[in-house]
């Protein structure tokens, strides 16, 4: 949150689950954001209730990734860390972290389309947010993060990269 709200001092209104505004506002508080002007009351369903304008983000299983994926054809956007990315990532992954979202947008063809992940679904979804926001639609953002593309794409080519400066490219459909 720090990484893309750089002013801790900036008024923020929470929009959480009912039930969860407490919890929200407490981790604000701990990473320097204190000005919380309060909270949406019942929610984003409440919202949604009213008749308000809403918003939904292209967003897929990692089961439909799976399938829809073609290492050949596909462009993979990974927000992960630095870090994360280089442990290990899908196959022709482009790395492009969450937190740098202001440096690479720019980069961004808005007639290609691309799957974005990071690792459990998370960031990529503020990433998605950020995006629509500044007019890009040409994306599929991936339920669940690199975690359930991992567990789903057996039949698929799946790539580590250890800092160590080698690669193993682990092919488990053989």
């Amino acid at each position: 949150m720090g990484a893309l709200i750089g002013d801790v001092k900036q008024n923020l209104l929470v929009v959480t689950e009912p039930g969860k505004e407490e919890e929200v506002i407490t981790r604000l508080s701990r990473v320097g954001f204190d000005h919380i002007l309060g909270y949406l009351n019942g929610g984003f369903e409440s919202w949604k209730a009213e008749g308000r304008e809403i918003d939904t983000v292209d967003r897929i299983s990692a089961e439909e990734f799976a399938k829809r994926f073609n290492k050949a054809e596909s462009k993979v956007l990974d927000v992960r860390k630095e870090s994360e990315y280089e442990a290990e990532h899908v196959e022709e992954a482009y790395s492009r972290p969450l937190a740098a979202i202001n440096e690479w947008t720019k980069d961004i063809n808005p007639d290609e389309h691309f799957f974005m992940h990071c690792a459990g679904g998370y960031r990529s979804m503020i990433a998605a947010s950020i995006l629509q926001a500044r007019g890009y639609r040409n994306f599929t953002e991936v339920d669940g993060g690199f975690k359930a593309i991992s567990l789903r794409m057996y039949p698929k080519q799946i790539l580590f990269a250890k800092a160590n400066s080698y690669v193993l490219l682990i092919n488990l459909s053989t």
